[in-house]
């Protein structure tokens, strides 16, 4: 194990530790906080040990600082031997949503919540850390340590559908619990990063579910990215294993635009600006292909036409087309299983069946006189 890696390694073994010890104590004050800290910790330690070790970029070249948690996952979720799956990244993105809350507010983590996704990110870091460095948790564990848990976990959506239903309990007129029951919405909120990688939480999203709630609006209307989730448990005391997952056969949640009709308590704010931050020239420098040939692998894949990939952001008479980590993870697929030279031969210059997003930027038009390598 390369020495950077070990140091890693160590640390994450260590907030896993404790995390276990927190959620087991005996003392309430301040145990979810501690939990969610160190589970977060412990595995963006882990992540960053696993891509040092198979020698991928940790480093900000701007900055010159370490990558964040979500540069982590997103590089993980690509380094050959290692590949986080959506559902893995997806757990690891509800804990960090989670733990963002509790350290920078506050929020109201269920008992059931909380063990079910300290269960999960047990099963996980053990897998995680199989799949790096062939070691198993319960190695570096001593064997007086007991099951995180006596409770036997409940099913991710039954736990959802009870917070729900203590929520619009709360918010009942007379009750003056307002502030518990917001606490609790920002706990369901957070889980929506199981399914949607550009999760976070604000107070205008908590006001709008607040106000679905009130009018009497059902949970699957207000929360509809929680529907497909649901956990996968098998074993029982000892080796219980806990995955939470999304369901192959759940309808999809779609990217509510301008003008269309739909139920207002279900629509989340989200920051078109981060999710779509990749430039066309972007694409191609980190394909590490040239900018013709990039278009045409665009062109090939229809990713222009997909609005989970493209979108065209307007100032004025200025168009910037931007694209999703989608987009650079189907061109990166693409490029290292298909025929580049084919794709070029049937999408180059003067072969496209329709014309490309157009990009008001003055350099854009350099790459007109490009040559394709």
């Amino acid at each position: 194990m390369r020495a950077t890696a070990k140091t890693l390694h160590g640390k994450a073994l260590s907030s896993m530790r404790t995390a276990m010890t927190a959620f087991n104590s005996p003392h309430d004050d301040g145990r979810p906080t501690v939990v969610l800290l160190h589970l977060q910790h412990a595995f963006e330690m882990l992540l960053k040990a696993a891509l040092v070790q198979g020698g991928a970029r940790v480093f900000d070249k701007k900055s010159g600082r370490s990558i964040g948690f979500e540069a982590a996952i997103n590089q993980s979720s690509q380094l050959a031997g290692f590949k986080l799956t959506h559902d893995e990244s997806g757990t690891l993105r509800a804990i960090d949503a989670l733990r963002d809350d509790e350290q920078h507010w506050f929020n109201d983590v269920a008992e059931g919540l909380l063990y079910l996704h300290a269960r999960a990110a047990v099963t996980l870091f053990d897998e995680l850390l199989f799949r790096a460095f062939r070691q198993r948790l319960a190695d570096h564990l001593p064997n007086r340590v007991l099951p995180v848990s006596t409770e036997a976990p409940q099913d991710i959506l039954a736990l959802v559908d009870s917070e729900y239903a203590n929520i619009a309990a709360l918010l009942k007129p007379g009750r003056r619990a307002r502030g518990e029951a917001r606490a609790k919405i920002r706990t369901l909120l957070a889980l929506e990063a199981h399914v949607d990688e550009d999760t976070k939480v604000s107070d205008s999203d908590v006001n709008r579910v607040e106000k679905g709630i009130k009018v009497g609006k059902t949970r699957q209307q207000v929360f509809p990215k929680l529907n497909p989730l649901s956990a996968e448990i098998s074993g029982e005391g000892l080796t219980v294993k806990v995955k939470i997952v999304k369901q192959a056969d759940a309808l999809p949640v779609r990217l509510v635009r301008d003008g269309d009709i739909v139920d207002a308590a279900a629509v989340r704010e989200v920051d078109l600006q981060k999710k779509f931050h990749w430039s066309p020239f972007d694409l191609a420098d980190k394909l590490k292909i040239s900018r013709p040939r990039a278009t045409a692998l665009r062109e090939h894949l229809g990713i222009d036409k997909d609005p989970d990939c493209l979108h065209v952001f307007e100032f004025g008479s200025q168009k910037h087309p931007r694209y999703s980590d989608n987009a650079l993870t189907r061109m990166r697929e693409a490029a290292a299983k298909q025929d580049m030279d084919a794709i070029w031969k049937s999408h180059g210059p003067g072969r496209r069946s329709k014309p490309r997003p157009r990009c008001s930027q003055p350099d854009c038009a350099n790459a007109k006189g490009q040559k394709a390598s």
